[in-house]
């Protein structure tokens, strides 16, 4: 058995020893080529998609069910499977993907949200004269490019800061990063500069300033990851490829190869994790693009594969937009353990990773409180002592696991490449590993390429270079305007809709609901303070979402966003998406249960829980103790040693105030630790003692009792929404 060297990536063929490497004019001249074609529209290659909208599920899972057999099953939905499948089937492939969660649940919906070459990859190419790194700085580079122009909707260049604490820093980062401008090329999308001290804090008011000598400004590209992953799946759907979401592997089906008397993989029994029923997809070729549970699949095909995945875990936090500018990011590229660490600017917050540490594979990873406190130690540094980094203001967390491909002896994940590897089985199974989101489209273009040649499939070249995703080919930056006036959407959701669905965004403004009001015309929010609207609800199913935590996660980013936001938004969810699927009120109750769980032990909710409990230390001093103790009794009038909903709506009513019953329970319950339906004393002060250390931000409660304090004479309303809403 040999290895056997792609141009971009390793193809791995049955598991022996490196063979043949591409001679660097030989690949000098391909990747001229290749950026010949990074804007050939998609016109030039083939014609429109079959369908006008992706079928329905049901309609796909007939489809899967009643085709006697597919040129190509992909098993994984992430954003290389749905890669894979675009390629095959733009290539005129039968082809057929199958996920056994939602697209996208995994680690494509948890990234760092960067398109990018990786400045730190280039740096070690450079360092350790390492060309396999080259290459794939280079080969990201191109596909980024490709990528900010297939779906402008959801990707544009960000432009991120270095700042430089030592004046030899500044030749050496500079140098560096004109490298990294200098290696794309013609895909470079804009040239970086250098800014003194002054410009740098002029453009990121909250950094750190003692020592600082000045900052480098690089452009690399941002993406809505999950969304992203969702319209290459919807693009393949609409070119005709069988896709469903929620429908697991069971086993590989083989066959003996008549002519070779091999035994071949011929296809998958699938389960339709929803109903539980099982039917057979057969196909010519198999694909497996699971990411981290990569070997899995391999082992169903031989229990005796050797590993060739080691998972990484990075942790990311999403903290309020005040912490960084609107449209600069921050790059610290030396942590205090030698990790690399983004803080960005996204989605209207701030979002700050990531951690790289070896983790076992699990479809439910839970970001670590050890992991949490290492970002935000790090943020620290990077930001001004006038910024006070509060435990508090995390408002989500996640972790997601990298399928890193190396020597399964390794122990040090750190320095691991993420280039990809295309594995070939004995009975034909394809494996296609490793990689980084950036590259999806051409780690997809090699495994399709070693799909046609391994099973002699006819098809052409990849057709996905300059290919329009779903929503991107009339989006403009201005369409959000159309929607304003044509609709009457509010601005801020006019230009969500855009950004999140392109062109589409008619298609969802017109199901939106009439709110009632002078202005704005329709569009009812799930939530106040963010801009998704009922109507991406129903929208969403169309797009295959079937459960609240589709809808929560990756059709709307609410718990990336802010965990508390869509805990609130999810009893609506649960309504509208029941109304529209027939749910019974068990099935809804189900939904609205299994979504907490997510929020709580995945997206961070659990972090807050932890932050304040009934076991919390009352760390006040007397006088704030006096002080809480008094604004405590202007509620508790009767000196019972609690406050109830009734206790504040009677202090309410004397300041003029109405407030929604349902509304004043959520803040009751956000303090209530031991869920009796009341707020005593020493869980007030508790409150108050979290605040005050920064573990807890934002308590509604805190803020409308000491503002009726303040105003119980002056009669002024009191302001009640959640302030940043931090864990």
């Amino acid at each position: 058995m040999a290895f056997q060297k792609a141009v971009k990536g390793t193809i791995l063929v049955g598991g022996g020893a490196l063979a043949t490497v591409l001679g660097l004019s030989q690949f000098a001249h391909y990747r001229r080529k290749q950026m010949n074609l990074a804007y050939v529209k998609a016109a030039d290659y083939i014609s429109e998609p079959v369908n006008r909208e992706p079928p329905s599920r049901e309609a796909q899972l007939l489809t899967l069910q009643n085709t006697s057999e597919f040129d190509i099953l992909v098993i994984g939905g992430g954003a290389t499977g749905s890669g894979c499948a675009l390629d095959a089937v733009t290539r005129g492939l039968k082809t057929a993907l199958v996920e056994r969660d939602d697209f996208s649940s995994g680690t494509s919906s948890r990234s760092t949200k960067l398109i990018h070459g990786g400045v730190r990859y280039l740096q070690k190419a450079i360092m350790k004269l390492d060309i396999e790194q080259y290459r794939m700085v280079k080969e990201a580079l191109h596909e980024r490019a490709n990528l900010l122009e297939i779906a402008p909707h959801l990707s544009a260049p960000l432009p991120i800061m270095l700042p430089v604490y030592k004046w030899w820093q500044l030749p050496y980062y500079w140098v560096g990063i004109k490298l990294y401008d200098l290696v794309a090329g013609s895909n470079c999308l804009k040239s970086s500069y250098v800014l003194s001290k002054s410009r740098a804090l002029e453009h990121f008011p909250m950094l750190q300033k003692d020592k600082l000598v000045g900052a480098i400004v690089y452009y690399d590209g941002q993406h809505n990851d999950a969304r992203m992953n969702l319209a290459i799946a919807l693009t393949a759907a609409r070119y005709g490829a069988a896709t469903a979401n929620y429908m697991e592997v069971v086993s590989l089906l083989k066959k003996t190869d008549p002519q070779t008397g091999k035994v071949r993989v011929s296809g998958a029994r699938c389960k339709d994790v929803l109903t539980g029923q099982e039917f057979d997809v057969r196909a010519k070729c198999v694909i497996n693009a699971t990411g981290p549970f990569t070997d899995s699949v391999r082992k169903m095909d031989d229990k005796d594969a050797a590993a060739i995945c080691q998972p990484s875990a990075g942790v990311h936090i999403v903290m309020p937009g005040y912490y960084s500018p609107e449209s600069m990011g921050l790059l610290d590229p030396a942590t205090s353990d030698g990790r690399v660490i983004f803080f960005l600017p996204w989605q209207k917050m701030t979002i700050a990773g990531t951690t790289d540490t070896p983790t076992d594979v699990t479809p439910h990873p839970i970001p670590s409180e050890e992991d949490i406190n290492f970002i935000l130690n790090e943020v620290r540094n990077y930001l001004s002592c006038d910024v006070e980094v509060r435990r508090g203001d995390v408002l989500a967390a996640w972790s997601g696991i990298r399928p890193l491909v190396t020597d399964p002896k390794s122990e040090d994940t750190q320095s691991i490449s993420r280039n990809h590897v295309v594995d070939i089985s004995e009975s034909g199974l394809i494996t296609i590993a490793g990689g980084k989101w950036t590259t999806y489209r051409s780690m997809a273009e090699d495994t399709i390429n070693a799909a046609i040649k391994t099973h002699n499939l006819k098809a052409g070249p990849s057709r996905t270079v300059g290919l329009f995703l779903q929503g991107g080919k009339d989006w403009s930056p201005t369409l959000y305007i159309r929607l304003v006036q044509d609709y009457g959407l509010e601005s801020e959701v006019a230009q969500h809709l855009a950004a999140t669905y392109g062109d589409k965004a008619f298609e969802v403004a017109k199901m939106a609901s009439v709110t009632g009001k002078r202005w704005p015309i329709v569009g009812v929010r799930l939530v106040s303070e963010f801009p998704y609207i009922e109507a991406e609800v129903k929208y969403g199913i169309k797009e295959y979402a079937c459960t609240a935590v589709d809808m929560i996660s990756r059709r709307t980013r609410l718990a990336f966003l802010n965990v508390q936001a869509a805990e609130e938004a999810l009893p609506r969810i649960v309504e509208l998406m029941g109304r529209e699927l027939n749910w019974d009120d068990h099935k809804k109750q189900e939904q609205l249960e299994t979504a907490k769980k997510f929020l709580y032990y995945e997206m961070g909710y659990k972090s807050r829980s932890e932050q304040l409990t009934d076991r919390s230390e009352i760390s006040l001093l007397p006088s704030d103790i006096d002080r809480y103790k008094k604004r405590f009794h202007k509620f508790d009038a009767d000196k019972k040693g609690f406050i109830t909903i009734v206790d504040v709506q009677r202090v309410l009513e004397s300041i003029n105030v109405q407030m929604d019953e349902n509304t004043l329970h959520e803040i009751l319950n956000e303090v209530d630790l031991n869920k009796n339906g009341q707020v005593e004393l020493n869980e007030f002060l508790q409150l108050m003692s979290a605040i005050q250390k920064g573990r807890v931000s934002g308590s509604r409660l805190a803020i409308l009792m000491k503002t009726a304090e303040e105003n119980l004479d002056r009669r002024v309303p009191i302001p009640v929404d959640r302030s940043c809403g931090g864990l």
